[in-house]
């Protein structure tokens, strides 16, 4: 999601910038920092933001970088002749003499100064709104480029889950033997001491033994890590739907680590944590 454009044209005596940045957001955020010239065509940049970005917090700034001004500012001939006159005037009929600062006088009264400003010129315009579009396609560009890594990254790490889940298949069997073993030998112990029901005590650790079950676990966490493929490789936005299924892969896999029982099962259930905190936090690189 994160990426940054920029295009440049020349319009007269005016080099013309327009930049663009993208940075990850949940929603689109658009802000914009456009010269005063430009800033009544504020709402048509935002709409042509908006329907080529989608989402993200995105910064565009158009400014001009010239040798020119878009505004020139002149002294107000008429306006200084106007107070001139009329002060000599007042100077005469109230008898007092006039300044010897006339310039400093006169270019402090109102409106002595005249802003003469440009108005956008409708050819500039087109010509303004190509170098916007090249600097949003770039942006693009360079959001496709980083998708490609983010791809192999995933790929790898999902990958990598699956195959740790495979590992866990030998240690199943063993550690339903080791409980087994423990729960006997610990009854064995006391069968001296206490009274005990031999069919209930098995109808106990059979359903203990069922409870510590991971197959559902497996089969859920298997079909989550495809679905995770499918949709990375078939939707177009799809980064708020990964987002989710990373979410219940986790869950598989905590589910998994507390019902394991053993300590290789469990240290395999850290790697694949490890793997899956890594997509999580580029997962939200995605748009």
């Amino acid at each position: 999601m994160t990426g940054f454009g920029k295009a440049t044209c020349e319009f007269g005596n005016k080099k013309i910038v327009v930049e663009v940045k993208s940075l990850n957001s949940k929603q689109l955020d658009v802000s914009t920092r456009i010269s005063g010239l430009y800033r009544e065509k504020d709402i048509e940049i935002r709409n042509e933001l908006s329907q080529k970005l989608e989402r993200g917090k995105i910064d565009l700034a158009l400014y001009v970088d010239n040798s020119g001004k878009e505004s020139v500012t002149q002294i107000n001939q008429s306006v200084v002749e106007s107070y001139y006159e009329q002060i000599k005037a007042l100077s005469f009929n109230l008898g007092i003499e006039v300044p010897a600062n006339w310039f400093e006088v006169l270019l402090r009264l109102p409106d002595t100064m005249k802003t003469e400003t440009v108005e956008l010129d409708d050819n500039e315009w087109v010509e303004i709104k190509k170098v916007i579009a090249l600097a949003i396609n770039q942006l693009i560009e360079f959001r496709i480029q980083e998708g490609k890594s983010l791809e192999a990254v995933f790929n790898a790490k999902i990958a990598h889950i699956g195959k740790l889940l495979d590992e866990t298949a030998p240690f199943e069997i063993e550690r339903v033997e080791k409980i087994k073993s423990r729960l006997e030998e610990n009854l064995q112990a006391l069968s001296d001491k206490i009274d005990y029901d031999k069919n209930r005590l098995e109808q106990e650790l059979i359903f203990y033994i069922e409870k510590l079950d991971v197959n559902e676990e497996k089969v859920r966490l298997r079909n989550h890590l495809n679905y995770f493929m499918e949709t990375m490789q078939h939707e177009n936005s799809p980064g708020k739907k990964l987002g989710f299924i990373a979410q219940e892969i986790g869950r598989e896999i905590n589910t998994l680590g507390s019902k394991s029982n053993q300590s290789e099962m469990q240290r395999i259930v850290v790697l694949m944590k490890d793997d899956l905190e890594q997509i999580k936090e580029q997962v939200l690189n995605v748009l």
